[in-house]
Order: C-alpha cells, then sequence, then structure tokens
C-alpha cells in the first residue's frame, strides 16, 4: 500500500506526541523507579537537542559580541578548554588533564612595546654589535643559542643564534615550561621555534631596506631579545612514531598561558606581533 507523503507526516507527528507523553507520565520521577532509568548514551531526546541547540547559539552570540575588533580572528577561536585535551576522566595510572585556558586577549596579555623593551635591553644587553665579523670577536659577552631538547631555532637570514645568558636562561625556561604544560594537560609534546636572535648592525639596514617598519634602534641588537613563533612547532617524537595530531591553535594556546606566567614573574616584556607570527621577548 502506497503512503501519500501528508499521511506519513501525520503518522510521524502523532508518534513523536505519543513518546512526549509516554516520557512526561509514565518515567517521571513521581511514578516510581524512574530514577534508576538512564537514557542510552546513543539516545536522541528532541527537547534536550533543540534545548542545546539554542543555548549553543545564545553562548555563541555571546562570545562573538565580545570579541574586540583589533583581536579578531585570533582571540574569537579561543576556547574554555581546547578539544585537544583528553577526557576529563581518570586515566588506569590516575592522571587527570589539566585544560587549555589560553589567556583572554594576546593584544592586551602581551602590550609591551619596544620602547618598553628597549629600556630592559639597555640594562642587561651588549653595545650593538657592527657586524657579523665583530659579533665572532665578541663571544665572550654572549651564549650560543643552537637548537637543543626545549626549542628549535630556525634558518635564520637576518640574525645570528646569540644572547646575553640572561635572556638564554630565559629562552630555556620557556622551552621547558611549555613542555611541562604540554605534559600536565595530556599533549604530545612540541618544540618552539626561535624565528629571530641577534641582530647587527648591518642586518637590521638591510631589514629596512626590504621593510619600512623596521626599527633602527632594535632590542635586538642588545642579545637580549628573541623572536618565537606561535603558528608553527617541532613535534617530539622517536624515528618513525606515530604522533597524535594537534591542532596549532592549541599548542599557541598552551603557549601563551607558559609566557603569561613568566612575564607576571616579572621576568621578560612580551609584545604579541599578530603580522609576523611571533611573540616578541626580551628579558628583564
Amino acid at each position: 500500500m502506497k503512503i501519500s507523503k501528508k499521511r506519513y507526516i501525520q503518522s510521524f507527528l502523532l508518534a513523536v506526541v505519543l513518546l512526549a507523553i509516554i516520557r512526561a507520565f509514565v518515567l517521571s520521577p513521581s511514578k516510581g523507579g524512574a530514577a534508576d532509568v538512564v537514557a542510552p548514551a546513543d539516545s536522541i531526546v528532541l527537547g534536550d537537542t533543540i534545548g542545546e541547540k539554542m543555548l549553543a547559539e545564545v553562548e555563541e552570540e555571546h562570545e562573538a559580541s565580545s570579541v574586540e575588533e583589533n583581536d579578531a580572528p585570533d582571540d574569537n577561536l579561543r576556547p574554555n578548554a581546547s578539544s585537544d585535551t583528553k577526557s576529563q576522566k581518570a586515566s588506569d595510572d590516575g592522571f587527570i588533564p589539566h585544560k587549555i585556558y589560553s589567556v583572554p586577549s594576546y593584544a592586551r596579555t602581551f602590550p609591551d612595546s619596544n620602547d618598553v623593551q628597549l629600556v630592559a635591553a639597555d640594562r642587561w644587553g651588549v653595545t650593538p654589535v657592527e657586524n657579523r665579523e665583530e659579533a665572532e670577536r665578541r663571544k665572550m659577552e654572549l651564549v650560543y643559542v643552537g637548537s637543543n631538547p626545549y626549542f628549535f631555532v630556525d634558518k635564520l637570514r637576518s640574525s645570528i643564534p646569540y644572547l646575553v645568558p640572561r635572556a638564554s636562561t630565559l629562552l630555556q625556561d620557556l622551552g621547558r615550561n611549555f613542555y611541562d604544560s604540554l605534559q600536565v594537560k595530556g599533549l604530545p609534546l612540541h618544540k618552539i621555534i626561535v624565528t629571530s636572535v641577534l641582530r647587527t648592525k648591518e642586518d637590521v639596514a638591510r631589514l629596512q631596506r626590504r621593510n619600512s617598519n623596521a626599527t633602527p634602534n632594535s632590542c635586538h641588537l642588545r642579545g637580549t631579545t628573541f623572536d618565537v613563533s606561535y603558528h608553527r612547532y617541532i613535534p617530539v617524537a622517536p624515528p618513525g612514531e606515530e604522533r597524535r595530531l594537534v591542532r596549532n591553535d592549541s599548542l599557541k594556546w598552551v603557549l601563551s598561558e607558559a609566557l603569561r606566567d613568566l612575564r607576571e614573574q616579572g621576568r621578560c616584556y612580551v609584545k604579541y606581533e599578530r603580522k609576523q607570527g611571533c611573540y616578541h621577548i626580551t628579558v628583564r
């Protein structure tokens, strides 16, 4: 027997109403014993689903309205707890991963301009180096910061991998703290990537020819300052081992927490560089 579309819809709606009546009266807690009834995890309750969707839409509208224009598009992606974090249930060994919260706003949390950082650079840094040859002669004042277990130094085109000892210690601690944060949040280990370190006067002059915004009085001249990418990371794993994939956004949120802690401890100044895709960090 062929059922018309209208008759099919009427039958479906009648079934929904009957199920709603059964749920309201037969499974009501007041009928006794219903408190022990638990819906299967994959069951669908129409009323609850609609309510959850409405609540999600309200929360999304509220979050979108609270994001400032100068923080988009990064800040409107920030979660209360990252989906990359494992379930908050304890594992067999009792480990419970911590949630990822990031920071309220990158621009407001890391606002330290070049003028602010320059004061610390003048205090702790070396006098500006003229060129690469002079840098070689002044290695007694500087520490080599090649790639190591805690960070990776990118291919440097406009700087050389040297810092004053105080800044080198800060970089080591940032890499180590980032490791610790990843572990307590149940995420695979990744190295941060250093994209710029000590610049000579010749390096700065070349940068100014390509970039009119490059400042001639850069903190990078003093060996107190380094840049760390927030878009790219190096996975840490034995050769051939498969690693669980982690979104770069989640790693950026964890890095921002570690960097905020060091800044609040009075150990560094930090500028969030949107166009360059990095954190500009000077030791204090």
